[in-house]
């Protein structure tokens, strides 16, 4: 079983930066697949990033591409989401989740463990 919990969340302007964190519970936290995904007002979720448990490979969405970045440590049983230039349509929920195995997953259906979720608001 992993716990987690996400933080960082806020209003920030468009154009400026915020980093989101997801703390885990457990141990083998090392072992699991970490990613992020969001929910937009009236959207679905979709998904925004993930990375190994090595942290050699992530994999991003297009329209985040370039702007954000997913990192993890392993010592603190915490992944990060560095989110740059942000745009007022990246307004949303977003949410820490966690999978077994060894690749990473870009469909929910992947995640067998999901955070509370954090809010980030972009204003133009």
């Amino acid at each position: 079983q992993v716990q987690l919990v996400e933080s960082g969340g806020g209003l920030v302007q468009a154009g400026g930066s915020l980093r989101l964190s997801c703390a885990a519970s457990g141990r083998t936290f090392s072992r699991y697949v970490m990613g992020w995904f969001r929910q937009g007002p009236g959207k679905e979720r979709e998904f925004v990033a993930a990375i190994t448990w090595s942290g050699v490979s992530t994999s991003y969405a297009d329209s985040v591409k370039g702007r954000f970045t997913i990192s993890r440590d392993n010592t603190k049983n915490t992944v990060y989401l560095q989110m740059n230039s942000l745009k007022p349509e990246d307004t949303a929920v977003y949410y820490c989740a966690a999978r077994g195995g060894i690749s990473v997953a870009v469909s929910q259906s992947g995640y067998n463990f999901w955070g509370q979720g954090t809010q980030v608001t972009v204003s133009s």
